[in-house]
């Protein structure tokens, strides 16, 4: 799988031209699902107006409006309770998951719990398009810092795709909990490899390579030598 993992979603040119050659060919030429899921989990964003923003792309965080051949709906709850044929072949099908923010923990349950997390490793030309806690899932942890939905493990555990943790929205003026100085103890309580990025920043990983795509400001926490 491709990775587009962004802090606010498509925010600028630079983000856009690094999900193009990801995809390979022209966004209108692509065909997306979105996935509201995480949005339940987080007391701050959902259930309600916010995931009908989401979906119906008039959220100001861009996903869903730029412009796909076509859009659909992926809900993960719902996924346990029907036959794998109904929709593992639509998600193979499709070159877009857009994935929106919330709680990570509530998602990366979510995504086990339905069977997407299984399906991941075999979709090596998909582009997953994360949106903050759309973005943390792929790390290995989380951070206490960003634990609100309690997992059933008890823990900040998630999928582990990649081996570098995420502090989205750095700087962001409505989140003063989310300074350079509050993403440094973050990083240090982690102990492992991670980045900071603020809202005109995302990170790509394709075929192992991962680069940063910036318009804006962040900063790398290389794990501790030995």
């Amino acid at each position: 799988m491709k990775l587009l993992l962004t802090s606010a979603g498509v925010s600028n040119p630079s983000i856009r031209a690094a999900l193009v050659d990801l995809l390979g060919k022209p966004i209108e030429e692509a065909t997306a699902l979105c996935i509201p899921t995480a949005e339940y989990g987080h007391p701050a964003v959902g259930p309600g107006e916010g995931a009908w923003r989401f979906i119906s792309g008039r959220s100001p965080l861009h996903m869903v409006d730029l412009g796909w051949q076509s859009v659909g709906v992926l809900e993960l709850t719902a996924l346990s309770s029907i036959d794998v044929d109904r929709w593992v072949p639509l998600v193979r099908g499709t070159d877009v998951l857009l994935v929106a923010g919330g709680d990570a923990l509530y998602l990366n349950h979510w995504m086990r719990e339905s069977g997407l997390a299984d399906l991941v490793p075999e979709l090596a030309e998909t582009v997953w398009v994360g949106l903050s806690a759309g973005s943390m899932v792929m790390a290995p942890r989380i951070g206490a810092d960003f634990v609100e939905w309690t997992a059933p493990s008890g823990d900040d555990t998630t999928l582990g795709v990649v081996d570098f943790s995420i502090f989205p929205h750095l700087d962001h003026p409505d989140l003063p909990e989310n300074s350079m100085v509050d993403a440094e103890k973050w990083a240090a309580d982690l102990g492992g490899t991670a980045y900071a990025i603020d809202d005109a920043t995302a990170i790509t990983v394709d075929d192992g390579r991962v680069e940063v795509v910036s318009e804006g400001t962040w900063r790398r926490f290389d794990a501790p030598l030995g």
